[in-house]
């Protein structure tokens, strides 16, 4: 939503500006340009992706518009789910959350959390450590090293629709260049016609460019960013997941690794202690 209300707002201001100083709407309108730029700009991006590619960035545009981020009220079901695995594993043991692991769909604990469900990443990254955890006697830090380094790796995979956006975003002013220079051409083909022909037609070729760095800078660029801030907040909300399951590996009781999670959840976020522990006293009764 809020990227929506972004475009809108460039439009409005860019459009605005024109007009206040008594600029000629008709003559921005140039379909002929846009499909030159955006078909163009298209092509490159099909040139230069894998199918993977082209996928992950239609979904990242869709992300975008949904205007998907994390929320305390999502960090507050990690915590509560947590505190919910690691009570039941303490008191009694490992296997019994064996079914709950090799099945979340009809997991008990899992559908009381049904965000978390949804999630793929999360849901994969929390029952794969477990079924570790319960098949091997992997040390604390080895696990750490061995979640950071799924984390590096599905981080990587966020980024990559983020760096393809950026890279036509940088090449759709080039792309306008293009448009303008054509625009040209067709003018010098009418250098025998009347001055205000010529203004129009030189004008026409004009909107190239301002369409290409419009383009970039106003829509394509920012797109791009957003997917490269939704995917760092996916690292962090899947270390929160990594913090307190260590912790817990670790020896930490229960309470004490919910804690430690809820420590690194990002500040803007993060729900306060006694929130949480008056949440988790709700849940034992």
């Amino acid at each position: 939503m809020l990227a929506i209300i972004g475009a809108v707002i460039v439009l409005g201001m860019v459009i605005g500006g024109y007009l206040m100083e008594h600029g000629n709407l008709a003559l921005l309108f140039q379909p002929a340009e846009l499909v030159i730029i955006g078909g163009a700009a298209l092509g490159a991006f099909i040139i230069s992706s894998p199918m993977k590619v082209i996928k992950s960035v239609i979904g990242g545009v869709f992300k975008v518009l949904g205007g998907k981020a994390y929320s305390k009220i999502d960090y507050m079901e990690v915590l509560m789910m947590f505190s919910e695995i690691f009570a039941k594993i303490r008191k009694e043991g490992l296997v019994s959350i064996e079914a709950d692991v090799d099945d979340p769909e009809s997991s008990k604990i899992f559908s009381n959390y049904p965000k978390f469900l949804k999630n793929h990443h999360a849901l994969i990254l929390v029952t794969d450590t477990l079924r570790t955890v319960m098949t091997t006697s992997i040390a604390p830090h080895e696990l750490e090293s061995l979640i950071d380094t799924e984390i590096e790796a599905l981080h990587e995979e966020e980024l990559i629709p983020s760096s393809a956006i950026s890279n036509i975003a940088d090449g759709m002013p080039a792309l306008g260049i293009v448009a303008a220079v054509l625009g040209v051409v067709i003018t010098m083909q009418k250098i025998s016609e009347p001055p205000e022909v010529l203004g129009h037609s030189i004008g026409a070729a004009l909107v190239g460019t301002f369409l290409g760095v419009l383009l970039s800078y106003g829509f394509v660029g920012p797109v791009g960013r957003n997917l490269g801030y939704l995917a760092n907040e996916e690292k962090e909300y899947l270390s929160v997941l990594k913090t307190g399951l260590v912790a817990f590996v670790g020896g930490a009781a229960p309470q004490i690794a919910v804690e430690f999670a809820r420590r690194i959840i990002p500040a803007s976020v993060k729900p306060p202690f006694i929130e949480v522990e008056e949440a988790m006293r709700e849940m034992k009764k």
